[in-house]
């Protein structure tokens, strides 16, 4: 049987069975070569989609502490811009009322000097002077014109006092700023 094998045909059957099987050693080291590349490159794309995902996730909690940190010094800005609002109105108010109250004295005193002038002038002598000289009031505001014009003033007034105040106001301070 071994001549039978030895012929031309069964040199080049165990020659072709060898070639083979060394064609088959080669694909299984390669297949594990190609394995092993293939889970190290698997475990690199995971890290790469772990580490991806870590840094959306940064992104979003620095967004979210930014529009809560936004949210805040938007807030204390309001806070302090109503505080500004409430002090000015509370002032002019306050002005308002004492610059009346003086108006209504000046008027009730007015009134009283008007008559309580001279009721009875002796006759060989001219009747005498009411109030003011003429010349000294002569270019003073009726007393409705003097009060309107003191309270635009006052308004006026408070109104630069205002916007000086709203204008101290610093929009992009957040809120853990001193003041």
């Amino acid at each position: 049987m071994i001549p039978r094998l030895l012929n031309i045909q069964g040199i080049a059957g165990i020659t072709a069975s060898v070639a083979l099987l060394a064609l088959l050693l080669v694909q299984k080291v390669e297949t594990r070569h190609w394995r092993k590349q293939s889970g190290q490159f698997e475990q690199l794309y995971r890290g790469e989609q772990a580490a991806s995902a870590q840094t959306v996730a940064s992104y979003r909690a620095a967004a979210e502490a930014a529009r809560a940190a936004d949210a805040a010094a938007a807030q204390h800005i309001r806070a302090e811009q109503n505080a500004i609002n409430e002090r000015i109105a509370n002032d002019y108010d306050t002005r308002l009322a004492a610059a009346r109250a003086r108006a209504e004295q000046l008027r009730i005193a007015a009134g009283a000097a008007a008559t309580g002038c001279g009721a009875s002038p002796v006759p060989a002598l001219p009747a005498p002077a009411c109030g003011t000289a003429q010349a000294a009031g002569q270019d003073r505001l009726p007393a409705t014109d003097a009060l309107t014009a003191t309270e635009q003033a006052l308004q006026l007034d408070e109104l630069i006092r205002w916007v000086r105040a709203q204008a101290g106001v610093d929009p992009n301070r957040s809120a853990d700023d001193p003041d």
